[in-house]
C-alpha cells in the first residue's frame, strides 16, 4: 500500500435529497428503503473511487440513522465495502453521555451485547468518535470497550465548526477548555494500543480551520493520533497543519467529505488532497 494513503480519510456524509433517482435501479419498498439504497449505492461508489487513495473512511452515523432501519442496512453494506476495500471504518456518532448509557455507545461501536438470545455483534468499527464533555467517568466505558476491542477512540478536542469558540476556547484559570479536553485525551492515552512510533489508539478530533491551536495541542497530546476534519468545504488548508505530523507522518489522518464527494472526479480530488498533505507531513 502506497505509504501516503494513511493521511486521507474520506468521510461519507451522504443527503439522498440530492443523490438523484439514477443512483440505483431500486423502486421496491418505502421511500426510506429507496433512500438507503440509493445512500449505500452513493457511498459504495465513492468508495471504489476515492478509496485507493485514503487509509480510511468516516460515515456519519446520523445521515444514515435518519433513515431507520433502511439507513442502518445501508451502513452496514458501506462499512462492508470498506473493509473490502482493505479501509479502516471510523464510526463518525460523537457519542457521549452518562456511565451506564456509554457503555451501551461502546457496545454499538465497537462491541457485543449479551443477551439471553446470545451475543448481538455492534457495528464493529475500527475506531469511533466520543464527546469527552461529560467528563472522565463518561468516557471511560468508550474507553474500555475501544480497548477490549482492540479500537480506537477520538475524542472531540478543538472542532472545526465557528461555534466550536463558544465553549471549546473558553477561558479557565488552568488554560482554554480544549487545553483540559487534550490532558483528559492523554491521561487516556496508555490505556489503548500504543504502536512501535510511541502513538496511542486514543486519538484527538482536532479541526483544520483553527490551525493556531494545532502546536499547542500537539505539545499537549504527543501520542494521540489528531483526526482532523475541515480541509475543503470549512476553509481548512493543508499548508496549515504541519505541527500536527511532528512526532511522525502517521500522527494525523485528514478527514474530507465534500470537497471529495462533491467534486466532478472524486478520484483526483482525493489524490490531489493526498499529495498536498504528503508534502507538509515531513
Amino acid at each position: 500500500m502506497d505509504e501516503r494513503r494513511s493521511q486521507i480519510c474520506l468521510g461519507l456524509d451522504p443527503d439522498p435529497a440530492g443523490l438523484g433517482g439514477s443512483i440505483t435501479d431500486s423502486t421496491e419498498g418505502s421511500p426510506a428503503e429507496a433512500a438507503g439504497a440509493a445512500v449505500s449505492a452513493h457511498c459504495r461508489r465513492l468508495i471504489e473511487l476515492a478509496g485507493p487513495f485514503c487509509i480510511a473512511v468516516k460515515p456519519q452515523l446520523a445521515c444514515f440513522e435518519r433513515l431507520g432501519w433502511p439507513g442502518w442496512k445501508a451502513l452496514e453494506e458501506v462499512c462492508a465495502a470498506a473493509r473490502e476495500a482493505g479501509l479502516l471504518v471510523i464510526a463518525d456518532g460523537k457519542r457521549g453521555d452518562v456511565p451506564v448509557t456509554a457503555r451501551a455507545y461502546g457496545q454499538a461501536m465497537v462491541g457485543v451485547t449479551d443477551s439471553p438470545f446470545g451475543p448481538v455483534q455492534g457495528l464493529g468499527a475500527d475506531a469511533f468518535t466520543a464527546n469527552p464533555l461529560l467528563g472522565e467517568d463518561a468516557l471511560e466505558p468508550m474507553v474500555a470497550a475501544a480497548e477490549a476491542a482492540g479500537a480506537g477512540v477520538f475524542a472531540l478536542v478543538r472542532t472545526s465548526n465557528p461555534g466550536a469558540a463558544d465553549v471549546e476556547d473558553l477561558p479557565t484559570p488552568e488554560g482554554p477548555v480544549h487545553e483540559h479536553l487534550a490532558g483528559l485525551v492523554d491521561r487516556f492515552g496508555q490505556r489503548l494500543a500504543v504502536t512501535d512510533s510511541g502513538l496511542s489508539g486514543m486519538g484527538a478530533v482536532v479541526g483544520a480551520t483553527a490551525p493556531e491551536h494545532i502546536a499547542r495541542l500537539r505539545e499537549l497530546m504527543p501520542r494521540a493520533v489528531f483526526l482532523i476534519p475541515g480541509v475543503g468545504a470549512q476553509g481548512g488548508r493543508p499548508e496549515d497543519l504541519g505541527a500536527a505530523f511532528a512526532p511522525g507522518r502517521a500522527a494525523a489522518i485528514i478527514a474530507a467529505s465534500r470537497s471529495i464527494a462533491g467534486a466532478e472526479d472524486p478520484a483526483t480530488a482525493a489524490e490531489e488532497l493526498r499529495s498536498a498533505v504528503w508534502a507538509v507531513s515531513g
